[in-house]
C-alpha cells in the first residue's frame, strides 16, 4: 500500500513536472513574438462581445475562444473607442468582415499597450493548453495504464504543433480540447447515464459548437461509430437481439437529448452576448408591433446561421503549396505530408513501434489477449473511429493551410500511444526477449520528443523533422506552417545589431509592423525598385515561394531569423530585369497572400489600418473588381 502511494506521487509529481516544462515552453515563446494574423481580429472581437455584448465582428468563427481570451484583458480594464469607424462600419452584415481587421489593429497597437495586451490574451489560452494536456493524461492512464498517460502526456507537450499554437488568441486548440473531451463521453450514450451525465455531453458539444464550425463533423463520428458497432461488436454490447435494439434506440435517444441541450446552450450564448447587437440586418421580418421582440428571440439563430455560411465561404477551395509544388486548390495529401514533416520524428516512431507491437500480441496470443483494459473498448472504439472521420474530413478538404488544422488528429493519434508500455509489459511476462528492449525504445523515444523540443525552442513555428533532409521550409511547406507574421521582434533584434536606420519588409501579414520594428518599410519582393539595390531586406518564408513569388532572392547572400520563419537578404547593386535570370517575377507570374488571384490583399488592409475612413471606399472597390472580375468568367 504505501508503495502504491508513493508511485502515485511519484507519477503527479512527472505530470505536473511535464506540464511546467510545456507552459515555460509554449508561454516563454510565446513571449517573444508579435501578434500572429488571427489574433488581430479575433482579440478585437473577444474584447467586443464581452464589453457591448454585440457579435458584428468576426461573426465567421463562433466567440466561445475569444470570449476567453479576453476576460482578462476587460477584467483589467482595455480600453476600446467604439467611436472609431471600423466599429460603425462594421455594423452591415459584410462589412465586418473587413473592419474587424482594423478595429482588431487599432486595439491592440494604439488604443493599448500592444505587449501587455497580448500576454493577457494568450495566458487564457496557455491554460486550455495545458487542460488538453491533463486530459490526454487522465484519458491515456484510463485507455492504458499510468505510464501510458504518462507517455501520451510527455508526446503531447514536447509537440512543436501545440507549442506553437496553444497560448494564440486562436480556436484550434479550443476546438481539440472539446472535441477529445465529446468523444471520450460519447460511449456513456450507448450505457444508462442519468440525466446529468446526458446534460454534461450537451455542455462539452456546446463547448465545441461556440469554438469553431467545423464542430459539425461531431455528428458524422457519432454516425459512424454507430456502424462500428453493426460491423463488429465489443464485449459490454447485448447478445440478445432485441436487448441490442433496445441498447441501440438508447443511445440515439440519448445523443438526441444531448444535441438539444447543447443547442439550447449555444442559444442561450449567442442570445447574451448578441444582445445589444441591431436587428436591421434581420429584414427578413417585417415591422409590426410585436416584431422587435421576435427579432431579438431570433438574433440567436440568424447570427449563427450568417457565421456558418461565412466559415463555408471563407473555408472554400484555395491555392495551396506543398512539397515545392504550387496548386491552384487544396490536394488530398496535403495533411500527411504535413503530418509526417512537421511532428517529431520519436513521435513518428513511436507510433511504428504500437503498430508493430500491437501485431505482435495479437500474434503471439491468438487474439485472446486484449490491449485495452476491460471496460475501455468503447471508448477506444470512439477515439480512433473519431480520428478516422476527421482525418477523411481533412484530406477531402480544399483548405489546406496549416498543422494547426490538424490539431484534433494530432491529439488523438497522442491518445493510441496508451496501450504501448502496457502491451510491452504483457509480452515481457509472456517471456518474449525483445519486450525490454522495446520498453527501453520506447522511454527513449520519449526522451528524445522531450529533447527535440527543448532544442527547437522558441522556433517552433518553422519546425521541421530530418525527413526534410534539411531543404529550407519555403521550398516544402506555407503559411503559418512557417511564419505567421510572429517573428517582428526578431526583425527588430536584427535591424539594432547592425544600426539599421530603414529596413525592407515584405511580412506575411497586414498588420502595421512598426509598432514591432520602428524602422520598417513595406516592401513587395515582387516589385522591387531600382533604387532598391544594395540594400538589405528581410523577408517572410512564407512569402518566398507561396505568398509571393520570391524564389528569386534566394540566389543572394542571405540569413535565416527565428528559424527561418524569415530572411534577412542582401540586395545586388543592381537588380536584374523583371522575368531575367536572378531577378523578379513578371507580373502574371505574381502570387498574393491567402491565395488571392487577382489583388494583393495587403496593401488595402494596410490602408484601412492607417485610415479607417477608407473602410467604405475600399469595399466599394473590391466589389466592382469581383463583380468585373465574375463578368469576365462569365
Amino acid at each position: 500500500m504505501a508503495l502504491q502511494i508513493e508511485q502515485s506521487r511519484r507519477v503527479l509529481v512527472a505530470v505536473a513536472l511535464l506540464l511546467a516544462m510545456m507552459g515555460v515552453l509554449a508561454g516563454g515563446a510565446a513571449r517573444r513574438e508579435s501578434v500572429t494574423v488571427d489574433e488581430v481580429a479575433h482579440i478585437g472581437a473577444g474584447v467586443s462581445y464581452l464589453q457591448k455584448l454585440d457579435l458584428r465582428l468576426n461573426e465567421e468563427h463562433p466567440p466561445l475562444a475569444k470570449v476567453l481570451a479576453t476576460l482578462p484583458l476587460v477584467l483589467r480594464g482595455v480600453h476600446a473607442d467604439y467611436t472609431n469607424v471600423s466599429w460603425t462600419f462594421s455594423g452591415k452584415v459584410f462589412n465586418g468582415y473587413l473592419g474587424e481587421w482594423v478595429f482588431g489593429h487599432w486595439l491592440i497597437m494604439r488604443w493599448n499597450d500592444p505587449y501587455s495586451t497580448l500576454l493577457w490574451a494568450r495566458v487564457p489560452m496557455l491554460l486550455l493548453t495545458l487542460l488538453l494536456g491533463f486530459a490526454i493524461y487522465v484519458y491515456g492512464s484510463r485507455l492504458g495504464d499510468v505510464w501510458g498517460g504518462l507517455l501520451c502526456l510527455s508526446v503531447y507537450a514536447s509537440m512543436p504543433a501545440f507549442l506553437a499554437f496553444g497560448p494564440l488568441v486562436i480556436t484550434d486548440i479550443a476546438i481539440t480540447l472539446f472535441w477529445v473531451l465529446a468523444v471520450w463521453q460519447l460511449p456513456e450514450m450507448w450505457r444508462s447515464p442519468s440525466r446529468w451525465g446526458v446534460v454534461k455531453f450537451g455542455l462539452v458539444l456546446a463547448g465545441a459548437f461556440l469554438t469553431k464550425f467545423s464542430s459539425g463533423l461531431l455528428f458524422f463520428v457519432f454516425v459512424a461509430f454507430a456502424l462500428s458497432l453493426r460491423w463488429r461488436g465489443v464485449p459490454e454490447q447485448p447478445t440478445d437481439t432485441a436487448a441490442r435494439r433496445a441498447w441501440r434506440r438508447r443511445a440515439r435517444r440519448n445523443l438526441g437529448k444531448a444535441t438539444l441541450w447543447a443547442a439550447c446552450f449555444v442559444y442561450v450564448f449567442y442570445f447574451v452576448f448578441s444582445w445589444n447587437e441591431p436587428t436591421e440586418s434581420f429584414s427578413v421580418i417585417p415591422h409590426f408591433p410585436a416584431s422587435a421582440f421576435l427579432r431579438r428571440l431570433l438574433m440567436p439563430l440568424w447570427i449563427y446561421l450568417r457565421g456558418l455560411l461565412g466559415f463555408a465561404f471563407s473555408a472554400g477551395s484555395r491555392p495551396t503549396y506543398i512539397l515545392g509544388h504550387g496548386y491552384s486548390h487544396g490536394v488530398w495529401f496535403y495533411f500527411p505530408a504535413l503530418f509526417v514533416l512537421k511532428s517529431p520524428l520519436a513521435f513518428l516512431l513511436l507510433l511504428v513501434l504500437g503498430l508493430v507491437v500491437a501485431i505482435l500480441l495479437k500474434s503471439r496470443f491468438a487474439g485472446q489477449v486484449s490491449a485495452i483494459p476491460s471496460g475501455m473498448e468503447l471508448r477506444w472504439r470512439a477515439v480512433w473511429v473519431s480520428l478516422v472521420v476527421f482525418v477523411a474530413a481533412c484530406m477531402m478538404n480544399r483548405l489546406d493551410l496549416s498543422i494547426r488544422h490538424f490539431s484534433i488528429a494530432l491529439a488523438l493519434l497522442v491518445l493510441l500511444l496508451a496501450p504501448l508500455p502496457g502491451m510491452l509489459e504483457g509480452l515481457r511476462r509472456s517471456g518474449w526477449r525483445g519486450a525490454r528492449a522495446g520498453q527501453w525504445v520506447t522511454i527513449g523515444l520519449a526522451t528524445a520528443s522531450v529533447a527535440t523540443a527543448v532544442w527547437a525552442y522558441p522556433n517552433y513555428f518553422p519546425f521541421l523533422n530530418v525527413l526534410s533532409r534539411g531543404r529550407p521550409g519555403y521550398l516544402l511547406v506555407n503559411d503559418s506552417n512557417l511564419d505567421w507574421n510572429h517573428a517582428l521582434p526578431e526583425v527588430e533584434n536584427f535591424v539594432r545589431q547592425r544600426g539599421l536606420k530603414q529596413i525592407l519588409l515584405d511580412e506575411y501579414g497586414f498588420s502595421e509592423p512598426t509598432v514591432y520594428v520602428p524602422e520598417a518599410q513595406i516592401w513587395s519582393c515582387q516589385e522591387p525598385s531600382a533604387g532598391d539595390g544594395g540594400q538589405l531586406v528581410v523577408v517572410s518564408a512564407s512569402s518566398i515561394a507561396d505568398g509571393h513569388n520570391c524564389l528569386w532572392l534566394m540566389g543572394y547572400p542571405h540569413q535565416a531569423l527565428a528559424g527561418g520563419s524569415m530572411y534577412a537578404i542582401q540586395l545586388p547593386p543592381t537588380i536584374p530585369a523583371a522575368g531575367t535570370p536572378g531577378g523578379p517575377p513578371l507580373p502574371e507570374a505574381y502570387r498574393y497572400l491567402g491565395g488571392s488571384l487577382f489583388f494583393d490583399p495587403r496593401p488595402v488592409f494596410l490602408n484601412c489600418i492607417r485610415d479607417p475612413e477608407q473602410l467604405q471606399p475600399t469595399l466599394d472597390r473590391m466589389r466592382a473588381l469581383m463583380e468585373a472580375e465574375a463578368k469576365k468568367k462569365k
